[in-house]
C-alpha cells in the first residue's frame, strides 16, 4: 500500500450511529492499552501506547475510510457517513457503507469475517516519549495533530483491534422463531380442546 511519508499508520477496531441503515460497520482506530510495535536491534520488544490525552487538540474534522489507506474512499466524516470520536476505551470509529455498490461490497466482506482488523493514518506534532522500564513509546498529551483516515486492513499492526459489521437483524430472527413457536403451541392446544370437546380420537 502507498504510505505517505509524512504520515504514520495505526492498525485498529466500535460508537452507535444511524439505525436506518444495514450496512454499519464498527471499530476502534486505536485503544489506550499498550500493543507490541516491533523488536529492536537487541532483540528487545517495543511497545507503543496512545493515551486519551494525545487526542486533546486533535484535526478529526474531514476524516475519511478506505481499504488498506488506498483507492477508493467508502464513508467519509464530512457526509454523514462516518464517524469518528473517543470513548472510554480509544479512538472510536461507525461508518455506513450502504452509499455505494462498492462500499456495500467491503460491508459483506467484514460481515463474513474476511477483514477483522483497521488501521488508522496520522501525523503529530510532538515526539512520543520513552518509558525505559516498559520499553514503551507513549505519545503525550497534545501530540496528534490530524487524523487523514481510517482504513479496514488485510494485515493489522495491532492486533487488538477489530472491526465488526452491525445488523439491524441481530435478535430478530431468534424473536421470530420464538413467535413462530408460541402461536404453534396456541394451536394445537386450541386443536385438542376441541378434539375433548367434541369426543374425537385421533
Amino acid at each position: 500500500m502507498p504510505f505517505k511519508t509524512d504520515r504514520q499508520y495505526r492498525m485498529m477496531s466500535p460508537l452507535a450511529a444511524q439505525e436506518e441503515s444495514k450496512y454499519m460497520v464498527k471499530g476502534y482506530a486505536a485503544t489506550y492499552e499498550p500493543y507490541f510495535l516491533y523488536r529492536d536491534y537487541e532483540g528487545n520488544e517495543i511497545y507503543e501506547q496512545f493515551t486519551r490525552e494525545a487526542f486533546s487538540d486533535c484535526d478529526m474534522s474531514d476524516v475519511i475510510m478506505q481499504f488498506d489507506h488506498e483507492g477508493r474512499v467508502f464513508a467519509r466524516k464530512s457526509n454523514g457517513t462516518l464517524i469518528v470520536g473517543l470513548d472510554d476505551s480509544g479512538l472510536a470509529i461507525e461508518a455506513d457503507l450502504s452509499r455505494t455498490e462498492l462500499a456495500k461490497g467491503l460491508y459483506e466482506d467484514i460481515a463474513a469475517g474476511m477483514i477483522t482488523k483497521m488501521s488508522w493514518g496520522f501525523n503529530w506534532r510532538k515526539e512520543p516519549d520513552y518509558d525505559s522500564a516498559t520499553r514503551t513509546l507513549i505519545w503525550p498529551a497534545g501530540s496528534i495533530r490530524k487524523i487523514f483516515d481510517v482504513s479496514a486492513v488485510s494485515l493489522p499492526a495491532n492486533n487488538d483491534t477489530s472491526i465488526n459489521a452491525r445488523t439491524l437483524t441481530d435478535g430478530v430472527i431468534e424473536k421470530a422463531l420464538k413467535e413462530v413457536q408460541e402461536a404453534e403451541a396456541k394451536k394445537r392446544k386450541q386443536i385438542e380442546l376441541f378434539k375433548y370437546w367434541k369426543g374425537v380420537t385421533l
